[in-house]
């Protein structure tokens, strides 16, 4: 029951903010929602998998584009968002194949080099649009319904996110996401218990892409613009931040470490506007505060946020009665 409340509770917030929010807020809203979907598939394949890569924000990038170029060439909005997760999972299967034999650092640092190929291979294609990108991009609708405004976005996000939470929970609880958790404690044992590591890796790689790839759908129609400097490196650490602090291996985790992360960012890049600050303050702090909120969350609560909140909780009630 408490379960319950609680998800009806965040249910009947999450709807209701679009309309109180300015445009400004609903901004950071949307941008917050997004960072949550790709996270989620972070947590899922970080988690669950044991596998980790820093290069979502690559998956990011082709849902987006994937979006905008079918749109921007007559296809309907409706059918660029569904092609966008479809496409970015077919891409992790074509380039999880060779990099999934890596492992540890090697994959980290193989799909980090993914990221900067495709970044580099955007900014030369005449057809991406370049260094200058992509602009005019239709809005979403479908039919002859159009979106108009920030608050319609907010609710696409959020139903996006719902979805991409709704889908993670019933692999996490079937018998795949079982033999998810067995791979990320030992590729061997698991090998030796019948499990075909190599094909669950692979999928999980491709459902987190697919995740990402959903969400850059929805930002470049909300957007209406992408460019490879959409999408910089920083991003993709991002969301191993939001992850790892949300607590890895849970759905809310992530939600709550991206919720963090975001406002977090939010604050410094209102310092770094103030007077007299550099211009490459809100960058330089960004890498800074990543840093150290990585470092106490590894010391202090190495399962994360919400792992340590829902241990703490019970206690405290069981106390006061």
């Amino acid at each position: 029951m408490r379960r319950l409340a609680g998800g009806l509770l965040v249910a009947v917030a999450t709807l209701a903010l679009p309309a109180v929010l300015d445009d400004s807020a609903l901004a950071v809203y949307i941008l917050l929602g997004l960072a949550a979907m790709v996270t989620v598939g972070v947590s899922l394949l970080m988690g669950y998998a044991g596998q980790v890569s820093l290069g979502q924000g690559a998956f990011y990038a082709i849902g987006a584009y994937t979006a905008a170029l079918l749109t921007l060439g007559g296809v309907p909005p409706l059918a660029g968002l569904i092609a966008a997760p479809l496409v970015a999972a077919a891409s992790a299967l074509v380039i999880g194949t060779p990099l999934l034999r890596l492992r540890g650092h090697h994959l980290a640092f193989a799909t980090l080099a993914m990221q900067l190929i495709l970044l580099s291979v955007a900014g030369q294609m005449e057809f991406t649009g370049g260094d200058i990108g992509l602009q005019a991009i239709p809005q979403f609708g479908i039919g002859s319904w159009e979106m108009s405004g920030a608050a319609a976005y907010a609710y696409l996000t959020w139903a996006g996110l719902a979805l991409v939470m709704l889908v993670t929970y019933n692999v996490s609880t079937s018998r795949p996401g079982r033999a998810l958790r067995a791979l990320a404690t030992s590729e061997t044992a698991a090998a030796s218990s019948g499990i075909p590591v190599g094909r669950y890796k692979l999928a999980v790689f491709a459902l987190s892409a697919a995740f990402a790839g959903l969400a850059g759908g929805i930002y470049c129609f909300y957007t209406g613009y992408v460019a490879p400097g959409s999408f910089p490196v920083l991003i993709s650490i991002q969301y191993i931040v939001m992850a790892v602090v949300g607590g890895l291996g849970t759905i809310w985790g992530a939600v709550v470490g991206a919720t963090a992360i975001t406002l977090l960012l939010q604050a410094l890049n209102i310092v770094g506007a103030l007077p007299g600050m550099p211009s490459y303050a809100p960058s330089v702090l960004s890498y800074a505060v990543y840093a150290l909120v990585l470092i106490i969350v590894v010391l202090f609560l190495p399962q994360g946020l919400l792992p340590a909140l829902t241990r703490r909780l019970p206690a405290r009630v069981r106390a006061r009665s």
